[in-house]
């Protein structure tokens, strides 16, 4: 689960950058001296957060392989969080109403030079697209690293069981299934002989 995990860090990575790339805002623009011109706001512009936050599940993607435990569930934790923050940069391009004076700042433009119909601006939607795929694979990601952080801890708690433990699991089993190597060494060490049967009475020496 952690390598499932990692490759869906790197994609959202990959599409956050992208992202930051596209276009999201064009503003139409005219000083009253020559034909109107277009300016786009592209992602990294419009939304600052989106390069670090690339950087910040590339990041997650190599630290799942040096961290365990309680640090292990800590960063799914930190990248599902991560994730909201993506999903809401990406939707807040469709539910705010009047983009305009912001597209306008951003491009250095004064707002009193807008053509065009919409207040002079036009929104793209493909950068915010693959923003709200980036937040979802983060947040897939998210959970499948808490879920290997979870059964990693439960195989430790199997491995390092008591050997006493395992004898009674095998003494309380009427399968009749063999022991295992392990097993076998357990018992040894612990002086007793498992090919015999413990109800069996010690034999005696018939020279005696």
């Amino acid at each position: 689960m952690t390598r499932g995990a990692q490759a869906l860090f790197v994609v959202a990575a990959a599409a956050l950058w992208a992202a930051s790339r596209m276009t999201w805002v064009e503003v139409t623009s005219s000083d009253g001296l020559g034909q109107p011109k277009t300016t786009a706001v592209s992602g990294a512009t419009w939304s600052t957060a989106l390069i670090p936050l690339a950087l910040l599940v590339l990041a997650a993607a190599v630290a799942a392989l040096a961290v365990h435990g309680w640090a292990l569930r800590l960063l799914a934790v930190l990248i599902a969080a991560a994730s909201a923050g993506m999903g809401y940069l990406a939707i807040s391009l469709w539910v705010v109403k009047d983009v305009a004076k912001r597209a306008a700042d951003l491009a250095s433009i004064p707002v009193a030079q807008l053509t065009g119909a919409g207040t002079g601006t036009s929104r793209s939607y493909g950068g915010a697209v693959l923003t709200l795929a980036a937040a979802v694979c983060a947040l897939v990601g998210a959970v499948l690293l808490m879920r290997s952080a979870k059964g990693a801890k439960r195989a430790a708690a199997g491995r390092y069981a008591a050997p006493a433990a395992r004898r009674n699991a095998i003494k309380s089993d009427d399968s009749g299934e063999p022991l295992s190597e392990r097993m076998l060494w357990d018992a040894l060490d612990e002086g007793q002989d498992p090919t015999g049967d413990d109800s069996d009475p010690p034999q005696r020496d018939p020279r005696q």
